[in-house]
This record gives structure tokens, sequence and C-alpha cells, in this order.
């Protein structure tokens, strides 16, 4: 008969790790209360209000007191708000503003948890995908995934696109102001083409998507910005893009949700002037896990495990490259495509900027 030992258990080690997990618990609960602050206005009703009672911001947002002020009691404990017993008031700072209630901050971040909500809907088709190693297609998600995809993207895209990384590229700039011919591969809802298109009015712009939701949106956008008469939007896959001689390609967030980000870098060489350029624009990730255990790295490789990974199982070849490739895989990637100069042009916290030229 075999005696199973139970293991020696450090118990400073056991009472870390459950404040770890209730530290967790409290976020991600608090995570629900954040969208819906988010969506009833209650965070943007606060920014520059100053100190502000429960029935105040109820009446300003047409909730109930009752609600908000169970919800200003959750924000005031996660240190969101700061409230002042004395006189029964809750004041959201200025710089916490920036980041839950600006859309053109480029630090908000609301849409990040618009995005995590939906996943969190979609938790019965993901423990099926687990079970069987199905994909799951963009299109199968719920729809706050779509906006809350591009209110996460379009602040970083708006500080970051025509300031930082297009100046980064070796001339295209300069091509853009001239007027250039440009193809936004993986462009959702079109934030990125619509930004560029604004910023360059001599240039024309073709955004392409797999999903059909989100180029009638884009269409939508475009009209509303004031530039369609530039711009276009077009369901195509990457490995199928139409047209040729771009002088500039894009790919925001998109290339590690390819089921064959191979096939599809392939295809935009094959599309590209002789002398054009792809911008590349990936999750900043090292090489290697353990490069990416920090909280950005654990934020990527969430989101990767319930959207960017079942998404291109879901597609040909299902490579799965998901996102938190790293620049070597990237770059490998690229280089496998038949692309032979790349190199890094820019970084934020979130992001890495490569260009690859033919």
């Amino acid at each position: 008969m075999t005696t199973i030992e139970n293991p020696t258990i450090d118990q400073a080690k056991l009472a870390a790790f459950v404040g770890q997990a209730v530290t967790d618990m409290g976020a991600a609960i608090s995570g629900l209360l954040l969208h819906i602050g988010d969506r009833v206005g209650l965070y943007k009703a606060m920014a520059d209000a100053g100190p502000i009672t429960s029935a105040e911001l109820a009446r300003r947002t047409g909730t109930t007191e009752r609600y908000v002020r169970e919800w200003l009691a959750n924000q005031t404990a996660g240190g969101y708000v700061v409230h002042d017993p004395t006189e029964g008031t809750y004041e959201l700072p200025a710089e916490h503003a920036m980041v839950l209630a600006d859309e053109d901050s480029p630090v908000f971040l609301a849409g990040a948890f618009e995005t995590i909500a939906a996943c969190y809907t979609d938790h019965d088709v993901l423990v099926d995908a687990f079970r069987t190693g199905a994909g799951v297609g963009w299109h199968a998600h719920d729809q706050r995934l779509f906006s809350g995809v591009v209110r996460l993207f379009r602040p970083s895209y708006a500080a970051h696109l025509v300031d930082g990384w297009l100046p980064a590229l070796d001339g295209v700039v300069e091509k853009l102001r001239a007027g250039a011919s440009v193809a936004d591969v993986g462009c959702g809802l079109g934030a990125s083409t619509i930004i560029m298109a604004k910023a360059f009015e001599r240039s024309t712009f073709a955004g392409f998507d797999i999903h059909q939701v989100s180029i009638e949106r884009a269409s939508t956008a475009a009209v509303e910005a004031g530039v369609q008469q530039r711009v276009r939007f077009e369901a195509a896959s990457a490995k199928e893009l139409p047209g040729q001689g771009y002088d500039l390609v894009c790919m925001f967030d998109a290339l590690h949700d390819m089921g064959d980000p191979v096939g599809a870098a392939r295809q935009i060489r094959r599309a590209l002037a002789p002398d054009g350029t792809l911008l590349l624009v990936e999750p900043n990730a090292g090489d290697n896990l353990e490069d990416n255990i920090n909280p950005v790295g654990r934020t990527y490789y969430g989101l990767s495990t319930v959207v960017c990974t079942p998404g291109s199982l879901d597609q040909e070849v299902g490579l799965g490259l998901g996102a938190q490739a790293g620049e070597r895989r990237l770059t490998g990637v690229l280089r496998e495509a038949g692309f032979t100069s790349m190199r890094q042009a820019a970084e934020t916290p979130f992001n890495i900027v490569l260009e690859a030229r033919p």
C-alpha cells in the first residue's frame, strides 16, 4: 500500500498567496464596477466636478443614489476616489480622470475593462474551446469586445501614430505628405486608418478586415470624421489583400491574431511598392516568458488566452502566435515571408513598432 505524504506547508508563503488571491478577487469585482461606472457615466460626471455627494452624482447621471453610494464605497476602498467623511463627499482626482474619464487621454483604460467584460460573457464558449481545442472567431465574441478594443487602442494610436511612429520610419512621412497609397490590414473599426487620413490629406487609405460588422462601422466612422473621400473600407483577409503598389502597409495589433501570419506577411510584401514599407505594431514583449512576468505581460497573456489565440486557431493554419510573441518571433515571421530589412523603429510600454521592407 502506497502512502502519500502531504507536503510541508510554509505558513508564511500560504498567507502571502492568500493575500495575493484576495487582492485579485477585489480587483476582479472592481473591474466590473469600473465597467459599470464607465457605461453609466459616473467617472465622466465626476471629472472636474470637485468634491461631490452620492446624491448629486446620481442626479447628474440619472442613476439611483443607493447604487451609486455603494459603488462609491468600492471606489474609495480601491483608492480610485477620495472620500471626505466629514463632508460626506467623494472626489475623482485629475490624474485618475485621465485614466477613467478622458477618452482622448493617452492613458485612458476604460476600454480595456469593457474588453475584459466581453470576455467574461464569453466564458462558456471559452470553456468549450479549452476542452475541444476549437478556435473562437472574432465574430463569435460579445459585441462589447469590438467597441472595447477600439476604445483601448485608439488613445495610444492618437498619441503616438502621427507624431512618433510614422516619423520613426525612413522617408514615410514625406511620402504621406506628398500623396501616398496606404493599406491598413486588420483595421477593425478603423481608428488607426482615420487618424492617418485626418493627418495626411493628400494620401489615400484603404482599411481591410475579415469582420464585416467592423468594416461597416468603420465606414460610418469615416463619414463622421469627414474623411470618406480618401478612405475606404473593405472586408478582406490579409492573405487576400487586394491591390498593388502600396507605399505603406500598416498592421496594428493584428498580425498575432492571424491564423497564418507568414502567409499574411507574404501577401503584404507582394502588395507593397518596391520601395514600400510595412509598419508593424505589436504588443511590447520580451522573447521569453521570463521577460514578461510583469503587470503588462500578465494582462496581455490573459487577453491572448481568451481572444488572440482562439481567434488564430479559428483560421486557416491556426499558428496561434499569441499576443506576447516577442520581437525575435515577429521578425522570424517577416523573414520567412520574404522581407529582407527589419528594425525596431519605436516602442511604448504597451507596443513595439517594427519597420520592414521587401
